[in-house]
């Protein structure tokens, strides 16, 4: 059996996604419109907990959206609408930066277009990337063994915990 450790419990959560989305706004500020992209699922939640706090503490017109992939195989990526992503600011959503791969690879479709600028945000940064991909607003940062996994606990759309194992 698995031991879980622990590292943020839900009101730590709420803390940290509220501070995410403030610093969001901080460096959005100058924007009109601004495109949250969740990975689903995880990142999906993150990302709708986001929007709803950044639409009370900003004037920000926040469209959501969800990207889906398989992890472990990446090459295709589903986006749950079709938008026109020219000149737009994108922030790419996921629960736990890993090595990185899947925000990278997430960013595939993105590309096709040109944005304004593309931010990334996750809840927990493991600071072992494989891949060149460094995380602009982090709500906890963490630096594992290489076999540690961080996993985060959601039960329906509630962020309950995050954990090692």
């Amino acid at each position: 059996m698995e031991t879980k450790n622990v590292i943020l419990t839900q009101d730590v959560i709420e803390k940290k996604i509220e501070r995410i989305a403030y610093e969001i706004y901080e460096h959005n500020s100058d924007e009109q419109e601004i495109i949250l992209a969740g990975i689903w699922d995880r990142g999906s939640i993150l990302a709708q907990k986001i929007a709803r706090i950044l639409t009370q503490i900003s004037p920000l017109k926040i469209k959501l959206i969800e990207l889906k992939l398989d992890k472990q195989h990446p090459d295709k990526v589903k986006v749950s609408e079709e938008l026109d992503f020219n000149g737009k600011v994108i922030v790419l959503i996921d629960d736990v930066a890993h090595s990185g791969r899947t925000m990278l690879y997430a960013l595939k479709p993105l590309l096709e277009f040109l944005p304004k600028k593309i931010q990334s945000a996750v809840l927990v940064d493991r600071k072992h990337k494989s891949f060149p991909l460094s995380v602009d607003f982090v709500g906890y940062s963490l630096a594992t063994m290489q076999q540690d996994m961080v996993m985060v606990d959601v039960e329906g759309e509630e962020i309950k915990s995050a954990y090692l194992i």
